[in-house]
């Protein structure tokens, strides 16, 4: 079993989706889910009641902040990392290296590692891509090994989880 760095960040379908149609498949395919939040997903989840139900998939803690100095680390440190779904600010913030939240830490202390995996699917409005930026941190992400993809509403978010390597 290898584990899988799951990270997510505040979008539509965060609530009903993310248990359902990523965690508990990534778990059936053989990972160990690491999840980390964001502090506005970890809200969203939270209201919703949908925390017990992921930190049960998990059988590790799902983190949302850091961990104070002498506390252990609640994670091991995963080789593959899905950051699903990921928000059009969240996208902006890893590009730039800015890492203002644990979820985004975590990734831009991996982002362009030689031997990490990092999958990120992306859920944008439509308007998001006539950004002048946009296409700038796609390019940036892109040349640091960033595997990426565009996540359909209409779509099963699952459909992602073929990016990653194999989990055995």
């Amino acid at each position: 079993m290898r584990d899988l760095g799951l990270v997510a960040s505040s979008c539509g379908g965060l609530d009903t989706r993310f248990t359902a149609e990523l965690a508990k498949p990534a778990a059936a395919r053989g990972w160990r889910l690491a999840v980390t939040l964001t502090p506005t997903a970890h809200r969203w989840l939270d209201a919703t009641g949908g925390l017990g139900e992921l930190a049960a998939t998990t059988g590790l803690p799902v983190r949302h902040t850091g961990r104070l100095p002498g506390e252990p680390r609640p994670h091991p440190d995963p080789a593959v990392f899905l950051f699903a779904p990921a928000s059009a600010n969240s996208v902006a913030k890893l590009a730039l290296g800015l890492a203002d939240n644990q979820a985004l830490t975590l990734l831009g202390d991996v982002l362009g590692a030689p031997g990490v995996t990092i999958v990120l699917a992306y859920q944008i409005q439509d308007t998001r891509v006539h950004h002048p930026a946009w296409r700038r941190h796609l390019d940036t992400l892109a040349d640091a090994g960033v595997r990426l993809h565009r996540l359909d509403p209409r779509r099963p978010w699952s459909e992602v989880l073929d990016l990653l390597p194999p989990a055995g």
